[in-house]
């Protein structure tokens, strides 16, 4: 059986699969070169974290592909091109960590302004001045689902309360509908999106989410930078109004120039929030683990049918 594998870290993990479970043939394909071989031939598809190019034109060419198995939760560059009789697997819980250690970060950082202070090092000067501070703050997490716990789970102890807010209320376990926000928003003074790039998720975070939120809150966008209306996020920035801490970006590379990086009250990163080693071995131990299931017939885990 021939797998594309987007790393040799990840074909190393597949080079001693367990007694019993046939042997694979792993060819390397990172989205940035030429293809390894026939894709033709391929049944097994692990994609680079980037999607490479012409997804739609690549997985016509599979006419033997059987799996999908992606190193990212988010599916959306896939869902529409699939295959019938092929199954799309995503990796749920693999970013978990990373990505709600850079919740967390990104919010300490905003609050008790490390980046003004990172500057002012760099001019050697001395700017003592008060901070605000993430105690005693509402955090509203937008999108409670694996990466919503785990940023609530890193939170614990920071004495702050929680909203959590999925895309239907779950009442047993204390989750709101994505229909009380406006509601709940003015009530926030951190609002966190960990919500997947979907045709719903689009642009939902609009002129008017944002006009829902109080003066001086802060918007924490793990996401995908398709959820927030960038145009409408620079007005509040450059009123003062709000701030934010951006992972993602409405282009990616955010390209220089780009009004966003020089927007007063916002600290950017390079989507680097799920870029960690823990993620890099929970990423490898899933995909071997899928391998495996897969080639002894067990069912398989993450597998994305309608909604994700």
């Amino acid at each position: 059986m021939k797998i594309w594998v987007p790393s040799q870290d990840i074909a190393d993990t597949l080079s001693d699969l367990p007694e019993g479970i046939p042997p694979v043939e792993c060819l390397i394909y990172d989205g940035r070169g030429p293809l390894p071989g026939a894709p033709e031939e391929v049944e097994v598809w692990v994609p680079p974290l980037v999607p490479p190019p012409d997804i739609p034109g690549l997985l016509r060419r599979m006419v033997r592909l059987r799996l999908i198995q992606t190193v990212t939760a988010g599916v959306e560059p896939y869902i529409p091109h699939v295959p019938e009789g092929v199954t799309l697997c995503n990796a749920r819980g693999v970013h978990d960590a990373g990505t709600a250690e850079w919740v967390v970060g990104a919010i300490i950082a905003v609050l008790r302004e490390f980046p003004h202070f990172a500057a002012a090092q760099a001019r050697q000067k001395w700017d003592y001045h008060h901070t605000r501070a993430l105690a005693d703050s509402t955090v509203l997490i937008v999108g409670y689902g694996s990466i919503g716990k785990a940023v609530e789970r890193r939170l614990a102890g920071f004495d702050v309360e929680i909203i959590r807010v999925a895309r239907t209320a779950r009442k047993a376990e204390g989750v709101h509908g994505v229909d009380e926000l406006p509601d709940l928003l003015p009530r926030a003074d951190v609002v966190v999106l960990v919500v997947p790039a979907t045709a719903e998720t689009a642009g939902m975070v609009d002129a008017k989410f944002l006009a829902r939120m109080k003066d001086g809150a802060l918007l924490v966008n793990a996401a995908r930078g398709s959820v927030v209306d960038a145009d409408a996020l620079l007005a509040e920035l450059n009123r003062g109004r709000l701030l934010a801490a951006l992972d993602v970006a409405p282009i990616e590379p955010l390209p220089p120039g780009h009004p966003l990086w020089t927007a007063p009250g916002v600290f950017i990163t390079p989507h680097v929030a799920g870029s960690t080693p823990a993620s890099r071995r929970r990423m490898r131990a899933l995909v071997r683990d899928q391998v495996v299931r897969f080639l002894s017939g067990r069912p398989l885990d993450n597998m994305i049918t309608g909604h994700y």
